[in-house]
C-alpha cells in the first residue's frame, strides 16, 4: 500500500484527489514494474556447522567466550534470501545446534518480537530484527564499507591500496577511500584526487562497463577478463592494478586499486600475486555492500 499524508492547510480533499492522486499511482505503478522486473532470489544454502564454529571458539577463547549467546544469534542467520519461513528442524538443521536449543532461542526471539509464528510450525524474522544493526548500518557509505577492508588488504601485500569511483562527466576518475603503506617513495594520492578515467587502470575497468568507445584501452578484454592493468601509461615507472566492485544488480560502481613503483612487482608478479589478493578483497567489500544495500540506498562517495 502506498499513501500521501498532507496538513489540511496544503491540501484540500479535492486537491488530493485531482492532484496528488494521479501521480501516486503512476509512482506505484513505477514500483510495480520494478518488482515485475527483478526476479524473486533464488533459495541461498544455509549456512551450516555454526554449532561447530562456536565450540571450536569456546575451547580457544576461553571464558571470554559467550557460546550460549553465539548459538543464540546462529538462529538468526539460519533465516535469509529464499528461506523467510522455517521450521523448527529446518533452523536446526542449518545451523547444526540441537532441537531444544534451537527452540529455545526461536521462542525467546519470539517473546523480544524478532521472530514471529505464521503459522503454529513455522517461524519467520519481523522487521524489529533489523533494529539490531539498521541504525548505524544506513548510515554508512562505499567508502566507509570499504575502509576497513582495504587496511587489511594494504598490510598483505605492502602496498598502497585505494577504491575510486567515476565522476558523473565519466571523463575522469575520483579517489574516495584510500590506505596508503610507509614508504620513502609512494604513489601521492589522497582523497578525493582525480585523474583521466582513461589513462588509469581504475578508470578502466569503470569504463569497461559502460557504453563508452575507447577502441585503444581494449575495454571488452578488461570487461572480461576482471581486471586492468595499466603500466607506466600515466606516469613513467608507475604500475597500477584494479578490478571493480559490483552492487547486488551487477553494476559496476567502484573500482578497488592499488599502484606501486616498476621495479617493486613485474607485470607478471602483478596478475599472479597481487590480482588474487584484490579480487578476495574485492569480493567481501561486494558482500557488505550487497548486505547494506538490502535495506537502504548506499551512497557511493
Amino acid at each position: 500500500m502506498a499513501s500521501v499524508v498532507s496538513h489540511t492547510s496544503r491540501h484540500t480533499a479535492h486537491d488530493l484527489r485531482t492532484t496528488l492522486l494521479p501521480r501516486l499511482r503512476s509512482a506505484v505503478t513505477e514500483m510495480e514494474r520494478e518488482l515485475h522486473r527483478t526476479p524473486p532470489p533464488e533459495p541461498g544454502p544455509p549456512p551450516s556447522n555454526l554449532a561447530l564454529w562456536t565450540g571450536a571458539s569456546k575451547q580457544q577463547l576461553g571464558r571470554d567466550f559467550i557460546e550460549s549467546l553465539a548459538r543464540g544469534l546462529t538462529v538468526l542467520t539460519a533465516f535469509g534470501e529464499g528461506r523467510p519461513e522455517l521450521t523448527l528442524t529446518q533452523v536446526a538443521q542449518a545451523t547444526g545446534l540441537a532441537r531444544a536449543t534451537a527452540r529455545r532461542a526461536l521462542i525467546t526471539y519470539e517473546h523480544l518480537g524478532l521472530v514471529a509464528t505464521p503459522d503454529p510450525r513455522a517461524f519467520t524474522l519481523t522487521p524489529r530484527v533489523l533494529s539490531l544493526g539498521f541504525p548505524p548500518l544506513s548510515r554508512l557509505s562505499l567508502p566507509e564499507i570499504a575502509q576497513p577492508h582495504l587496511s587489511d588488504l594494504t598490510s598483505r601485500i605492502h602496498e598502497s591500496t585505494s577504491l575510486a569511483v567515476l565522476s558523473d562527466s565519466g571523463e575522469e576518475i575520483q579517489y574516495t577511500a584510500r590506505v596508503a603503506t610507509a614508504r620513502v617513495m609512494s604513489v601521492n594520492i589522497t582523497v578525493g584526487t582525480r585523474r583521466p578515467a582513461y589513462a588509469t587502470a581504475p578508470g578502466r575497468v569503470l569504463l569497461a562497463d559502460t557504453r563508452t568507445s575507447h577502441e585503444q584501452l581494449d575495454l571488452p578484454s578488461i570487461h572480461s577478463q576482471g581486471y586492468s592493468l595499466v603500466d607506466e601509461e600515466l606516469e613513467e615507472g608507475l604500475r597500477s592494478l584494479a578490478v571493480p566492485i559490483r552492487d547486488r544488480s551487477g553494476r559496476v560502481v567502484a573500482a578497488l586499486n592499488t599502484a606501486m613503483h616498476a621495479s617493486r612487482h613485474t607485470r607478471r608478479a602483478c596478475v599472479t600475486d597481487l590480482l588474487p589478493e584484490l579480487t578476495s578483497t574485492a569480493t567481501r567489500i561486494e558482500a557488505d555492500l550487497h548486505t547494506a544495500g538490502r535495506f537502504t540506498h548506499v551512497p557511493l562517495t
